[in-house]
């Protein structure tokens, strides 16, 4: 018995990425059975040059009647490929700043076993690091750190780095319609991989940097991100912990949020009477503001240990797919 290849297919979202397009596709490898560039609403009329200059039979080009961003983009491609029976799909921008060549590193954790979704992680190297520009160094803390938040993946890190990399059978399960369409896409999906209970690996990669223009505005998503993580955030919690289980760290959440909440009002009108009336509160009115506060901080903590400490590891697309394998 031989183990046969996973169909794999990649998606490249194209939106005024004309100049580097070719580039990219010329060396995407022989482990790719198809090839989806979605030309969304390209005012470069990306698709179009594609058809007219590229001879390679493995391309597909998906065409967007109206711009959706590149989410949008990236779902029209695994729609696509769900079509066509491909088994892993690979997110690749059109821009060079990621290696086709890294793709087999890519699907490996795939085709072991190991994971259903794949992220490229361009912070485990330090040269890799230091050829980022530094605003993007920052932003991408920031946004790291409000990912792991949000998504629950806490040993995640670089969530909008969108070389990614998933198992199609998993596709059905988070709702692709859901899925945000801007760029907040690589964010959003991974908030809903965990409420499915998705298991996400990541693979170390050097990102290429070059004189090309990024489209997101790092001003704009410091405005628009941080109350789309807190919605994230929420939901996750009230999936994870309520809806689906119920456990210790339900628990805590609930008698610690009561707990904070009461010590914090309580004692903030006892300091208000204080203040007005100019009487200093008791020993057991401070205690009494105090106590719940610290238990409920503790609770909390508690809470977020056992949430971190929380790591999915059994594979969705395990138990939906039978092993490949072909007879000798």
């Amino acid at each position: 018995m031989g183990e046969v290849s996973p169909k794999v297919g990649v998606v490249v979202p194209c939106y005024r990425v004309r100049d580097s397009i070719a580039g990219v596709l010329r060396r995407i490898g022989p482990e790719v059975l198809k090839i989806y560039v979605v030309d969304d609403c390209c005012p470069d009329g990306t698709g179009d040059y594609v058809e007219a200059n590229t001879t390679d039979s493995r391309i597909s080009v998906v065409r967007n009647q109206r711009n959706l961003g590149v989410g949008g983009a990236t779902k029209a491609g695994f729609r696509a490929a769900l079509q066509d029976g491909i088994q892993i799909v690979v997110k690749l921008d059109g821009d060079g700043q990621m290696d086709p060549a890294q793709i087999p590193r890519l699907i490996e954790p795939i085709c072991s076993g190991r994971a259903d979704y794949v992220k490229g992680n361009r912070f485990y190297d330090m040269e890799s690091v230091r050829s980022m520009p530094a605003l993007r160094k920052i932003g991408n803390a920031a946004m790291s750190l409000l990912s792991k938040v949000a998504s629950g993946y806490w040993s995640l890190m670089d969530p909008t780095n969108g070389f990614v990399a998933i198992e199609t059978s998993v596709l059905p399960l988070i709702s692709l319609n859901k899925v945000a369409d801007g760029y907040f896409f690589e964010s959003d999906i991974l908030f809903r991989l965990n409420t499915v209970g998705a298991v996400v690996a990541e693979v170390p990669m050097e990102a290429i940097y070059a004189d090309e223009r990024s489209h997101l505005s790092e001003a704009g998503a410091a405005l628009r991100f941080p109350g789309k993580f807190v919605v994230r955030f929420a939901k996750r919690i009230v999936y994870t912990y309520y809806l689906r289980d119920f456990n210790a760290c339900s628990v805590e959440i609930i008698f610690g949020m009561m707990l904070l909440i009461f010590g914090v009002v309580f004692g903030g009108y006892q300091w208000y009477v204080s203040l007005v009336e100019h009487v200093p509160a008791t020993t057991g009115t401070v205690m009494l503001a105090a106590l719940p506060v610290i238990l409920g901080f503790q609770l909390m903590l508690s809470a977020l240990n056992y949430d971190v400490s929380r790591v999915l590891s059994d594979p969705l697309h395990l138990r939906f797919r039978r092993p490949r394998v072909e007879s000798n």
